[in-house]
């Protein structure tokens, strides 16, 4: 452990084996994980208060629970962990109250084709997760002859019937957000980056990135509040865009739960015939660690007749595969965002209500990797729902204990991910 946020603290310089207040480890582990997941809810809160969304009973929690951090309030391990699950809760409710926000101003995400590749003339990518600043670059570069692209988790925005009419949003470009040295380098066009994940920008597009909302980067032209993207439209005019139209193939994105929903009876059906026989949900956040391509090669040997369920960055692992389909229904769904966790919840809880079962007795399971904060509240919303059996990785988080990762598997039988074909054979 380390703490030092008390005039008390050991050495004057840090507690590093039980705080002199008597805080022990899991209890700070505990602290950390409530933290952590208090950021991830406070950055869907932010995006959901900018459409003019807002929840009194989020807010509320988001005070009680950093009180509860406070030096000297609470050292009960028990009661800390109901907190921790009171956070996947709240967390919850901000995914739903983001996913509101985002259908009723774009529209419910439908079905949609989306091209790799790009064409010729000027361009700008789109990266972060921001839809309500692509929607504004949107409107304010129609007819100047400017391809707009996404770029990492804006894929899902080419789903949004009120972002994909406009006519020259292009497609998508490049991969997640770990790739952006090399794929921003090779982006002749503006960059717009709108959330995280940024990353010091490489000397060969400094001059060419520009940054808007929350994020920001020394000597980076940021746009204010007023969204004026004159700027960047400027930029992508003097800079040389693509010479000729390159064609990449393409990827579906826009199987959000309305979408998936609307034909849960075939869905049903397949499974009581036996045409399908489990879901895979593999989703989460990409990374640079090495060990990811477990994703890609899990992916790669779930069997034919098993569908994947995919959401967040860490879908570009395996995103642009041909899995085939069954019954006409893409066995690789892509339902969205990160906070679009939320529509997965609805998937998994409906069929659990046609199929008259809980949902653990669904034939799903839960592949998943994290990388930052948001992934923790995720994680923590499936925890408070008591989803159990989910296998995590690449590795799991530094701040949980020994003894609090050793509740958290008698509770809920979490497990680190191991090898592709022993975690398959397991859930299969």
């Amino acid at each position: 452990m380390f703490c030092y946020q008390c005039e008390q603290t050991a050495g004057g310089t840090g507690c590093t084996k039980i705080g002199v207040c008597g805080k022990d480890p899991d209890i700070q582990s505990l602290q950390d994980t409530l933290i952590f997941g208090l950021k991830g809810i406070a950055a869907y809160a932010y995006h959901a208060r900018e459409l003019g969304h807002n929840d009194d009973r989020v807010d509320a929690f988001m005070h009680e629970a950093m009180f509860a951090t406070l030096t000297n309030v609470d050292f009960d391990l028990s009661r800390y962990l109901e907190l921790v699950l009171k956070a996947g809760e709240m967390n919850l409710r901000v995914m739903e109250m983001l996913n509101n926000a985002h259908t009723s101003r774009f529209g419910n995400p439908t079905p949609a084709t989306v091209p790799s590749g790009t064409k010729a003339g000027p361009g700008i990518v789109v990266t972060g997760h921001d839809l309500l600043d692509l929607y504004e670059l949107l409107k304010q570069t129609e007819g100047k002859g400017i391809n707009i692209y996404t770029h990492g988790e804006m894929l899902p925005a080419h789903g949004y019937p009120k972002l994909k009419q406009y006519k020259h949003f292009a497609g998508h470009f490049g991969t997640a957000w770990q790739n952006q040295y090399q794929e921003f380098g090779e982006f002749p066009g503006a960059i717009l980056m709108t959330t995280n994940c940024i990353q010091r920008p490489a000397k060969i597009y400094e001059k060419n990135i520009f940054t808007t909302g929350l994020v920001a980067w020394p000597n980076v032209t940021h746009i204010g509040k007023n969204k004026d993207f004159t700027p960047v439209i400027e930029k992508a005019l003097a800079l040389p865009g693509f010479a000729a139209d390159v064609d990449h193939g393409h990827v579906n994105v826009g199987f959000g739960h309305d979408t998936v929903l609307s034909i849960a009876g075939k869905i049903v059906d397949m499974v009581q015939s036996g045409k399908v026989r489990r879901f895979f949900l593999v989703a989460g956040c990409d990374g640079a660690k090495p060990g990811r391509n477990y994703y890609t090669e899990i992916v790669d040997k779930i069997p034919t007749d098993c569908m994947v369920l995919t959401l967040a960055c860490g879908k570009f692992r395996f995103f642009d595969k041909n899995l085939g389909e069954i019954d006409g229904i893409p066995r690789l769904l892509d339902i969205g965002q990160c906070n679009d966790a939320y529509s997965a919840v609805k998937i998994a809880g409906a069929l659990a209500d046609v199929l008259q079962c809980d949902i653990n007795a669904l034939p799903l399971s839960f592949v998943l990797s994290w990388y930052e904060q948001k992934a923790v509240a995720i994680l923590l919303t499936l925890l408070s729902l008591g989803i159990k059996n989910i296998k995590l990785g690449p590795s799991m988080p530094a701040f949980i204990t020994p003894n609090v990762l050793q509740i958290l598997v008698d509770k809920f039988n979490i497990k680190s991910i191991t090898t592709p074909d022993k975690d398959l054979q397991d859930m299969l």
